[in-house]
């Protein structure tokens, strides 16, 4: 009774744990996809079913997920091919397929794993890509991810972003988190809790810390915690309100808004706190700052003008330009990584919503239609804006392509999901 007693309650535990996370983990759902798509089969590889996590299930989620690929079921080709030389393109081309993904998991004797496989062209019957890696089972689910990218960028010539990882904000009853959760929403891990509100998280562009704002001393501070070790250091904790964190491009420091010497204002400091310059001198609101990709201007925030509207700041030359033109309210500014454009959030009418414009063009082009959309954070490959909605009542993520036609919602049962931030590209 004993022996048999012990293993149930290990499997009690084990799913008392698993419950804790699928509260907090992110559940996505595609609500609309590309006008065109690429039809990709991917035949489950040999020796996959050895092991826990379904390498190729994984890869084709994500690969469905960008709302770029259709899946072609491999169901019923036999023999089922395991390498690039197994493979009948006939087999392929005759289910409509015009991509092919093959491979094998196959033990090693230092307990590790080799996981190769290979992405062919069936049209053209030529190889496209042939990778391996060797891994414990327990970065199978990590693995999947680098595989789905390398199939992405060799058929659409952009990175792939599934390998990245996301930061958002929960609220449930009076308990703020801020988690930090791989690109689809699995493995939330809790970077800090609060009953006072957390805001704005920003990760540095080297992933290895997130800014974040804090109301847990009863005004707003702004923090920096190293996500290896969970230590954290107070960035900005001046008199009056310390808000809106952005990195620098090398990560060497951030701009913040500060209040302290009468109104806001947004100031440089550097990532341990010292070396606090303000850039601008004004009377009017200025906020969200955000770092061009080469670091040599910011976007921001500011009603100076007499309505909230976007400016760009050179900084080499302190010299201030408006963006924005359209609207009497446009903010959160956030460059796409190419640098040709930014997206903001702009009210039409009574309804909030995610746009995007063209720096050469001043062109805009509104994304999302919701009545409260915003905080977007751009994929670093610049191909998906993240950003805050409601439904239903409640704070939800959601995220939408940068042509506006792919489509996702991601939600947590029963918690206000907000201030989303995706983070670099993992290196």
């Amino acid at each position: 009774m004993i022996r048999l007693l012990r293993p149930a309650l290990l499997l009690l535990a084990l799913a008392l744990c698993l419950a804790g996370t699928a509260r907090a983990q992110l559940t996505i759902d595609i609500i609309g996809g590309g006008a065109t798509t690429l039809p990709i089969a991917i035949v489950p590889f040999a020796g996959e079913a050895n092991y826990p996590y379904p390498l190729t299930e994984i890869v084709g989620a994500d690969l469905a997920r960008s709302g770029l690929f259709r899946l072609i079921d491999p169901v019923g080709v036999n023999p089922r091919p395991a390498r690039a030389e197994d493979i009948r393109f006939a087999d392929w081309t005759g289910r409509g397929a015009d991509a092919v993904v093959v491979g094998s998991v196959t033990p090693q004797s230092d307990g590790r794993v080799e996981v190769r496989f290979f992405l062919l062209d069936a049209v053209k019957q030529t190889q496209l890509a042939a990778v391996s890696y060797v891994v414990t089972p327990a970065q199978f689910r990590a693995t999947a991810h680098q595989i789905a990218d390398v199939i992405y960028e060799k058929l659409t010539g952009d990175a792939g972003v599934f390998s990245t990882r996301i930061a958002y904000i929960t609220k449930q009853g009076p308990r703020y988190e801020l988690l930090v959760a791989e690109a689809d929403g699995y493995n939330p891990q809790t970077i800090v809790n609060s009953n006072e509100p957390l805001l704005s998280p920003t990760w540095s562009p080297d992933g290895t810390r997130i800014a974040y704002v804090s109301l847990e001393s009863k005004k707003p501070i702004i923090y920096v915690q190293s996500l290896a070790t969970g230590q954290r250091q107070v960035l900005a904790n001046f008199r009056g309100s310390n808000s809106a964190p952005a990195w620098a491009p090398d990560s060497s420091r951030l701009a913040v808004t500060l209040s302290r010497d009468g109104g806001s204002q947004i100031y440089l400091i550097n990532a341990d706190g010292s070396g606090v310059q303000r850039l601008m001198s004004s009377g009017a609101i200025d906020t969200e700052a955000n770092f061009a990709p080469d670091g040599k201007s910011i976007l921001f925030t500011s009603d100076r003008g007499g309505s909230p509207q976007i400016y760009r700041l050179t900084l080499a030359t302190g010299v201030v330009e408006r963006m924005t033109i359209e609207g009497s309210y446009n903010v959160s500014p956030r460059h796409l990584p190419d640098g040709k454009g930014f997206v903001f959030v702009r009210r039409d009418g009574g309804s909030f919503n995610v746009a995007i414009q063209d720096f050469a063009t001043r062109q805009v082009q509104v994304l999302t239609q919701g009545t409260l959309d915003e905080s977007p954070s751009v994929a670093p490959n610049g191909k998906l804006i993240l950003y805050a909605s409601e439904s239903g009542g409640r704070g939800i993520l959601a995220a939408v392509s940068s042509d506006g036609r792919v489509k996702q919602r991601l939600t947590a049962a029963a918690i206000d999901v907000r201030e989303p931030a995706w983070g670099p590209l993992r290196k």
